[in-house]
């Protein structure tokens, strides 16, 4: 009897042993195809190591304040992303992610839609003859007659398409300056605008372009190529264009005719979005997030880049919402800042002064932001 419970016992024992072998087995495979996955599952990035500037922070001209907290909020209907601004003969006009064209009356702050173009619209500016040119993500160059018609200006150079219209600026002489973000990376294709930036930003593959289009001509041409996320486009008063490299964090001074370029200002303490002409030959930038330590400290290392792209969006690097907008001098230096470390007005992409008022424009937010200028 007591040889047949020993038995009894052995047996069980073996078959509990079979099972833990199994189940070793089955997690030692599971982990195996887990590490196979974060290890060589296709990604469409193929990072490019790059050296970012040191962080320093908040400190000296970027020291933190609260001028930009409590922002009055103006309504712009059932959007969001307000992502720039231009205000002409008493109406502010504002653009969406949706691609809607709101307008505001601005005595009463009543809104309406304007147009609509079908795609996602971003910066905007009117030209001489009271045309609302956009640079829309997903469509190119647009232009916007006074009835809301909208006509495509341009959305291919040199036989291949403009993926990601951006910002832009108008010379005296009516040519349009604008910026393709990337030529990899489209924001349609990518899903959204800030996928498209992010995917830019985390290969560092610098596709980005500043373009020229001049509408006497109908000819669309490169002036330079090989930005980290070319953004915001502003003229200097020397002729010479402003564009804001967001990937490299900081604002590059280009010649038009040779291409020839010098940095403006760097080592911002975010990401810049728009740039904007101000009175008195200064210029607003937006930053639309902090800096991310993970990219940064990331910057040399490819297979992490890579990784994180395989990984639950939960657990990616993402932009940190930091209330932020600069005011620079035609050196590049800076005057003031307006900040709100809180973000109670997320996404900061740019801003504008108006009688009395600085407007503020918005990646995520679903009102358009404002704040009387205390002089």
């Amino acid at each position: 009897m007591a040889g047949f419970f020993c038995a009894a016992i052995y047996s069980r024992v073996i078959k509990i042993g079979g099972i833990m072998k199994k189940i070793f087995l089955a997690v030692i495979g599971l982990l195996a195809v887990l590490a196979a996955y974060l290890l060589a599952w296709p990604v469409p990035i193929d990072p490019v190591p790059w050296q970012p500037p040191i962080n320093r922070g908040y400190v000296g001209d970027f020291k933190p304040n609260t001028d930009l907290a409590d922002l009055e909020r103006i309504a712009i209907g059932d959007i969001h992303g307000p992502e720039d601004i231009v205000i002409q003969n008493g109406y502010a006009y504002v653009s969406s992610q949706e691609g809607k064209i709101i307008r505001i009356d601005l005595s009463n702050l009543a809104h309406e839609d304007f147009a609509d173009t079908k795609g996602s619209a971003l910066g905007l500016e009117f030209d001489a003859s009271g045309n609302l040119i956009i640079a829309d993500a997903y469509r190119g160059l647009l232009s916007v007659g006074p009835d809301g018609h909208v006509t495509t200006l341009t959305n291919v150079v040199d036989d291949t398409p403009i993926l990601y219209a951006d910002d832009l600026d108008i010379a005296d002489d009516g040519v349009i300056y604008f910026s393709d973000a990337s030529t990899k990376f489209g924001a349609e294709a990518a899903g959204s605008t800030m996928a498209g930036s992010l995917l830019e930003i985390l290969e560092h593959g610098r596709t980005g372009r500043l373009l020229a289009y001049d509408p006497n001509s109908g000819q669309t041409r490169v002036i330079r190529n090989g930005y980290a996320f070319s953004n915001g486009v502003a003229i200097h008063p020397d002729g010479d264009i402003l564009v804001n490299e967001t990937g490299e964090y900081r604002i590059l001074k280009v010649n038009p005719k040779t291409g020839k370029q010098t940095v403006f200002i760097d080592n911002l303490p975010g990401f810049p979005d728009n740039i904007n002409r101000g009175p008195d030959d200064t210029f607003l930038v937006g930053i639309v997030s902090k800096r991310s330590d993970w990219i940064d400290e990331n910057a040399q290392n490819i297979l992490a880049r890579k990784i994180a792209l395989r990984l639950p969006e939960a657990f990616r690097a993402k932009a940190v919402d930091y209330g932020f907008i600069i005011q620079l001098d035609a050196n590049g230096s800076v005057l003031r800042t307006w900040q709100d470390p809180d973000a109670g007005y997320p996404a900061t992409t740019g801003a504008i002064m108006h009688d009395g008022y600085l407007y503020v424009s918005s990646l995520t937010a679903p009102d358009l932001g404002r704040k009387r200028l205390v002089q």
